[in-house]
């Protein structure tokens, strides 16, 4: 079975450009997880690498599949210069290590919490995990692998977090979209949420 993280790097790298930096993370019990960082204009790109090694296994599977299973890396655009988002490297690289530390399968409209703000003085302690295919295309594999899912991130405050829990991720993106909200502005407010 061919290792499927230099195909993800080489995706990453035809659709974003030349990562400017990196940075890797190892966990207690997990493969080790990169986060590479893209500049375009005034945008900074954070993309995952190892989350994909292994596919996303159902908790309530008996036995993990070596081979099947949704397979996917996160991916999250911000303004530059308006915060220091560079410090979201280890938050990222802990919602990527999620499915191998908690078995749980990320897939587009699902909520994840780091419980702390994503970079130092950030709005936002959780994402809203949005559909793949717009800014990095799926990466195919062999067949029985699932193809690769670029999952983009959106950043989300504690109301509209709580908010979405109650009326979903459609729901959410839709206020989002009636207010007219800078996904990417670091430091943006919550939306109207009455």
């Amino acid at each position: 079975m061919a290792d499927v993280l230099p195909l993800v790097e080489a995706r990453l790298r035809s659709a974003l450009g030349e990562p400017e930096a990196r940075a890797a993370v190892t966990f207690l019990g997990t493969d080790r997880i990169e986060v590479l960082r893209f500049q375009e204009g005034d945008i900074v790109r954070y993309a995952t690498l190892g989350m994909s090694a292994q596919p996303m296994t159902d908790p309530t599977a008996a036995l993990a599949d070596p081979v099947k299973g949704p397979r996917a890396e996160l991916v999250l655009s911000v303004r530059s210069g308006l915060a220091d988002t560079d410090k979201v490297l280890r938050p990222l690289a802990v919602l990527a290590a999620s499915p191998q530390v908690e078995g749980v399968v990320v897939a587009p409209g699902a909520s994840l919490d780091v419980g702390e703000p994503l970079w130092p003085g950030a709005p936002f302690t959780s994402v809203l995990v949005a559909e793949p295919g717009g800014l990095v295309e799926d990466l195919e594999l062999d067949p029985p692998l699932d193809p690769v899912r670029f999952l983009p991130l959106l950043p989300m405050t504690p109301n509209e977090a709580a908010w979405k829990r109650v009326h979903g991720a459609q729901a959410l993106q839709e206020r989002w979209l009636t207010n007219g909200a800078d996904l990417r502005d670091p430091a943006r407010k919550s939306v109207p949420l009455d």
